[in-house]
């Protein structure tokens, strides 16, 4: 199907909207018939050259008083669901009164396989049939989807009866799914949805599957192999890695059979996901998409998968999900929680503000770790994964466990404006537990921000594409573990740092005589006291040395305490006090596990050399890793040479000069 044709399609079904229920229902509700519609004249129309067959084999087993019909209705129909009504779609568009076509209606919906059932509950498309019966448009929206200005049958319609000149091609399940998410993209465009909760843009869904598949494509076997994905909307991925998993196996001369599973919460794009499986006559696999939420009700929970693929929601708050894990602070889902080597606990929760990464960590618990190809995995991610979070932080701790463990094989950073709703800029993950000797121990970063084709025309805000061979060109890097300026290769050190915390010390000068408020103390005779013994240390002990001056009081700990406020300043020039840091001094110094000499050399050259009494408090380091693009691909403008500048500068002077003497000859 080109682009035209599906244009076309999608064009044809956004006016059903307008023509149909305008003025009945508000803009942005048109999804909720439109969406289930489109579905329902899919499987219509895969099921209208069965019907007879099936209807006939129905008669046959309710004579014979069988109940349970679906298994041997679905087997006629050829699908993985089937309809036992005695309508197809296009029978009730015959029908004069409103109350004839809501019966035969939903009739028709009843007659429906249980799986279809359950997508048509999340649709809640059921609630919408009083609305348009009321209003008198439902046969007018199914005339439309019936219409023979549209085929969403998989079977070309011809003009002629020979069938020799096609009128509309024949709609294959890839140009169903493309519609799906292009209507959709749609929909949410004028909804103003946040951007990451729609589909991914198929040229990144298939770099991403590319970058998956191509660098183990040689070690293939005749096998079955699983694809999972823990926020699969529609389906898109997990379609595309399905085909070009297939393609490659092929190619290599392999035999393989794929089982694909996800997860979804919103009600709509699970259901768009799992009647796509179902058009493609995966009956079983629509079965292994759950629904819910990855986070705090995960679906497959015991599993584990060769493939993973997934752009999972970004800055988007997982404050709920939270809460029903019992509160960020008491979540002790293994998922998110790990043991160092030596046993220290590491907690990888996030901010719940944005819960991106705890996707990531979702599919690296479900890696496998005895198969000889391991697990890889595809994720897109905005730039908040990869640096956002300090030492100690959930953030750093979930990118401190991937890097120590090896996991990760190269971060890319995409074009701006590749997604429909949103501009920012966005990176692919590549991880695997399997990774080729050459990359053990690295990291490779690509600049593939400037590795773009524009499009000629907007999609949203997407207003670029990656080629087929721009996606080749990426993958080639990749592979290849090319260097250049787009390309870069570090040790996995590289990005790890310890966050340390120097300490100088508190330096305070007495102020004996100042006044003491009485009103500190519990009664005169405490402050009476308390004014004695330091006017009498005052005659002896040292003004610029607190502790001396303190333990010449011989007042207790506590009175010290509410006095000191009163009489002392801060000075430079005073004696520390004895183990206590001054708060206004203290410093927190990032030192990368690259410097030379690690903590103690960098206290040395950097630290001691300026303030010779500074000193770590062991205690609050912390260990930290963050990727910074930026940092390793940021190239500075060129500035203009100086010459440029005043030759600039003396030609604006001379057309200066020309027009006041042309003013001045103007005047005279």
């Amino acid at each position: 199907m080109d682009n035209q044709v599906h244009n076309q399609i999608v064009s044809f079904i956004w006016g059903i909207a307008d023509d149909c229920l305008r003025d009945v229902y508000v803009r942005g509700k048109y999804r909720d018939v439109i969406l289930p519609m489109t579905v329902i004249r899919r499987l219509d129309a895969l099921l209208e050259g069965s019907k007879k067959a099936v209807l006939d084999m129905k008669e046959k087993l309710d004579a014979a008083g069988i109940d349970n019909q679906w298994g041997a209705l679905c087997n006629i129909a050829g699908q993985a669901f089937c309809n036992a009504s005695p309508f197809c779609l296009r029978d009730l568009t015959s029908r004069a009164k409103k109350q004839t076509l809501r019966t035969d209606f939903e009739a028709y919906l009843d007659g429906f396989s249980p799986n279809v059932q359950e997508i048509l509950e999340k649709f809640k498309f059921r609630n919408q049939i009083s609305t348009m019966i009321e209003a008198d448009i439902l046969g007018a929206v199914i005339e439309k989807f019936v219409s023979p200005d549209i085929n969403l049958s998989p079977d070309p319609v011809y003009k002629d009866d020979a069938k020799t000149i096609v009128r509309h091609p024949g709609l294959d399940n890839h140009g169903m799914g493309t519609i799906f998410e292009e209507l959709i993209r749609r929909f949410n465009e004028e909804n103003n949805e946040e951007a990451g909760e729609h589909w991914t843009p198929r040229d990144v869904v298939e770099l991403m599957a590319d970058l998956v598949f191509i660098p183990v494509a040689d070690q293939i076997k005749d096998a079955t192999y699983s694809c999972y994905d823990g926020a699969c909307g529609t389906g898109g991925m997990l379609t595309v890695a399905n085909d070009r998993l297939l393609t490659l196996a092929k190619k290599h001369g392999k035999n393989v059979s794929i089982h694909l599973f996800g997860q979804e919460i919103n009600p709509e794009t699970y259901a768009i996901a799992k009647a796509d499986l179902l058009l493609k006559g995966d009956g079983e696999q629509a079965e292994h998409i759950s629904y819910g939420s990855t986070l705090s009700l995960d679906g497959n929970a015991t599993m584990q998968f060769d493939f993973m693929l997934s752009n999972p929601p970004y800055g988007k708050s997982w404050k709920t999900d939270a809460e029903k894990m019992g509160g960020k602070k008491e979540i002790l889902d293994t998922r998110f929680n790990t043991y160092l080597d030596g046993g220290e606990y590491l907690s990888m929760i996030p901010r719940t503000s944005d819960g991106q990464l705890l996707f990531l960590l979702n599919n690296i618990s479900k890696m496998k770790k005895n198969t000889p190809l391991g697990s890889r995995i595809a994720e897109v991610h905005n730039g908040s994964s990869i640096f956002t979070g300090d030492a100690g932080s959930g953030e750093s701790n979930a990118r401190r466990y991937m890097i120590e463990n090896d996991l990760v094989e190269a971060i890319i950073a995409l074009p701006e404006n590749m997604f429909y709703n949103t501009g920012i800029g966005t990176y692919i993950w590549i991880l695997s537990n399997r990774k080729e000797e050459r990359r053990k121990g690295k990291i490779q970063l690509i600049d593939a921000t400037a590795m773009k084709s524009p499009l000629r025309k907007n999609m949203g805000k997407k207003n670029c594409e990656l080629t087929p061979e721009i996606r080749n060109e990426i993958v080639r890097i990749f592979t290849e573990m090319e260097e250049s300026e787009v390309s870069k290769i570090f040790k996995s050190d590289e990005f790890g740092y310890w966050s340390v915390s120097v300490e100088r010390p508190l330096r305070l000068r007495v102020y004996p005589e100042r006044h003491i408020p009485a009103d500190i103390f519990k009664n005169d005779e405490v402050y009476n006291v308390v004014c004695d013994a330091i006017k009498a240390a005052a005659k002896t002990a040292p003004t610029d040395d607190w502790t001396a001056f303190a333990k010449a009081t011989n007042l207790r700990a506590a009175n010290l305490k509410k006095v000191r406020p009163f009489i002392t300043e801060r000075d430079a020039d005073a004696k520390p006090v004895d183990g206590e840091p001054d708060a206004d001094l203290r410093d927190t110094e990032n030192i990368p596990f690259t410097y030379e000499g690690g903590i103690d050399a960098f206290m040395r050259n950097e630290v001691l050399t300026y303030a010779p009494d500074a000193w770590i408090d062991e205690k609050k380091t912390q260990i930290g890793y963050e990727i910074s693009f930026t940092k390793y691909f940021y190239k500075p403008v060129k500035l203009r040479e100086m010459s440029e500048i005043i030759a600039d500068l003396q030609e604006l002077e001379k057309q200066a000069d020309g027009m006041m003497a042309g003013i001045m000859e103007g005047i005279s």
